[in-house]
């Protein structure tokens, strides 16, 4: 199955509201995050990500030996606070939670044409490895996916993964999947609408997703 990075969450309104703008259009936070050029440390051999979410909390783990151009992409967006408050779209049980389309359209428009040069496939999409979505040779951005299951599948197609779930798995399993695959293929959010409106068309029309409260560089 293809995990496209152009076509690859708030539990009720009341939340969505107070959900705000603080995170997301705070004007230091977003100049930084509007040049993704200048975002490019190099990541440490090993660090963890802690994940505060809307079902709990979880850990990622990375090894940067495992994929450097992913590790070094996920460290400067989690670094940065690309994350906070973006939505797990994109739920399929059994298969995997993707995420990382910035709730800003003007933050996200940024990383459009950020591409990664691809890494090889070193690691297993097994069951709790974070991968970067791609639609081809060498076109990764934002865009990540949690494995639920055993998808070896996707290593012949180019997906490699950078790290894993290593704390919080449990959680990670309960992140809402009501919607599934996103449109048109399924009732889900459309990307390119996420793309255009970001957060503001997730909670008005998507309102029960769930979504990463904060992500941060941990130890």
């Amino acid at each position: 199955m293809r995990l496209q990075s152009t076509i690859i969450a708030v539990t009720a309104m009341g939340l969505a509201a107070t959900i705000g703008a603080a995170g997301q259009d705070d004007p230091a936070k977003v100049a930084r995050l509007r040049n993704p050029a200048a975002l490019s440390e190099q990541a440490p051999a090993t660090f963890k990500a802690n994940f505060d979410t809307s079902k709990g909390a979880f850990v990622i783990e990375v090894h940067r030996e495992w994929a450097p151009n992913g590790a070094d992409r996920f460290y400067n967006l989690v670094k940065n606070g690309f994350f906070d408050e973006v939505r797990f779209f994109r739920v399929i049980s059994g298969f995997m939670a993707q995420f990382g389309i910035h709730g800003n359209p003007g933050v996200q428009s940024a990383w459009r044409n950020a591409n990664l040069k691809d890494d090889p496939v070193r690691q297993s999409n097994k069951r709790g490895f974070v991968t970067f979505a791609t639609a081809g040779p060498n076109t990764r951005t934002t865009q990540l996916f949690i494995n639920f299951g055993d998808n070896a599948a996707l290593d012949k197609q180019g997906f490699a993964p950078f790290g894993e779930v290593v704390s919080g798995m449990a959680v990670v399993d309960k992140i809402n999947n009501e919607y599934g695959e996103g449109a048109p293929r399924g009732k889900g959010p459309d990307q390119g609408r996420i793309q255009a409106e970001g957060n503001g068309y997730l909670n008005k029309e998507f309102s029960r997703l769930d979504y990463i409260k904060s992500a941060t560089i941990g130890k």
